[in-house]
């Protein structure tokens, strides 16, 4: 990818993590298990050829492309919701009792240290980057977002609901360009994610303070 690229990847997840304050869970993208064994076909030479109908056709067949009538945008959001689903997978049988330890769990298998995988993602980040992918990015980071929240057994509602997955969009986003541009060390990776969750609990400290901090005593006027 160019210095460019790049740059337009960094911009755009930026700009679709400060939009997942606006609207509503999109609807789920289309599941089946004929797309999924399409999809970890094409992932696994993404990173080299791109995601593109040509490769699909080359590598899952001359029809593939039928399953993804959406063209490259819609093979790249449907491969990142099956990414979400085998990282639920993968949480079912954790037993850390702690709610951010199963979220630092969850972040670490959602991107691991997997060269193929990143380089497949490197490619298709840049293709929803572009102004043709219409919000798939977004939609895309609140999936994994609301995921990563189902696979660390969070049941909050209401505002906190709210607010939990406002915070944990800002460390996934950043936590997802770290690891675009430099996730094969996992050891690297883990103490990122910790700086990170360790900076929300202290945000989180604070405020609790301030708010239980009782308004000054004035003294009555003579």
């Amino acid at each position: 990818m160019t210095t460019t690229g790049w740059g337009r990847v960094e911009q755009a997840v930026s700009l679709a993590v400060a939009g997942l304050a606006t609207g509503s869970m999109p609807f789920p993208v289309e599941r089946d298990a004929v797309r999924d064994t399409a999809l970890r076909k094409l992932a696994a030479v993404a990173g080299q050829r791109g995601w593109s109908v040509q490769v699909l056709r080359d590598v899952a067949g001359s029809e593939a492309d039928l399953l993804f009538p959406g063209g490259p945008v819609e093979m790249v959001e449907a491969w990142s919701d099956l990414c979400d689903r085998e990282m639920v997978v993968a949480m079912q049988e954790t037993a850390e009792p702690r709610l951010s330890q199963r979220v630092r769990q969850a972040l670490l298998l959602r991107l691991p240290v997997d060269q193929a995988m990143r380089a497949g993602a490197r490619s298709g980040f840049a293709t929803l980057a572009t102004p043709c992918a219409r919000g798939a990015l977004r939609r895309s980071l609140m999936r994994t977002v609301n995921a990563i929240w189902q696979a660390a057994q969070d049941e909050s509602s209401g505002m906190t609901y709210v607010t939990k997955r406002l915070t944990l969009g800002a460390v996934y986003g950043a936590t997802l360009l770290y690891w675009l541009a430099r996730g094969q060390d996992e050891a690297a990776l883990a103490a990122f994610i910790d700086r990170r969750l360790a900076g929300v609990l202290r945000l989180g400290q604070l405020r609790a303070r301030l708010s239980g901090r009782k308004a000054p005593v004035r003294p009555a006027p003579v």
